[in-house]
């Protein structure tokens, strides 16, 4: 019986761990450089935030990108593999929230801005407040930027 009770907990681990690798791929959490523009302004942080959507629509996911920037260094981004990866919750806005708290070590943003491509849904928004994202910015945002809202 205890021989059962570990391949069957031995089974079920591998398949979280499988599980985990595919979330984790999809925040993109394989250590890389970000890479920061040149001009370090709404325009710039849009720019990079455009490359991001080109990537996912090249590689044939839905066309949005995102970064976080927090004291004016992108510190995380992401975009779509909603296509990619089948899964309905990966959208840039909040890929990139992982891959910046991730970087951080805390689930704690309030000192970040977001830059992204278009205005985060009512699923995106929530994340950006439950970390506390102090704004975010797109082409048509005010300069200063729009407060995360809970939308229910």
């Amino acid at each position: 019986m205890r021989a059962l009770h570990c391949s069957r907990r031995f089974a079920l681990s591998s398949i979280g761990i499988a599980s985990l690798g595919s979330l984790i791929r999809a925040a993109g959490a394989v250590a890389q450089e970000l890479r920061q523009p040149s001009d370090r302004s709404k325009a710039g942080y849009l720019a990079r935030a455009r490359e991001l959507r080109e990537q996912a629509v090249r590689e044939g996911d839905q066309a949005y990108g995102a970064i976080v920037v927090r004291a004016g260094t992108i510190v995380g981004e992401g975009r779509n593999y909603v296509i990619l990866h089948t899964d309905p919750t990966a959208h840039a806005e909040l890929l990139a929230v992982r891959d910046a708290a991730r970087r951080l070590g805390t689930a704690d943003l309030s000192d970040c801005e977001v830059y992204s491509t278009a205005t985060p849904c009512p699923m995106c928004q929530a994340a950006l407040y439950w970390a506390r994202v102090r704004r975010y910015h797109n082409q048509n945002t005010p300069p200063e930027g729009v407060a995360p809202r809970l939308s229910c």
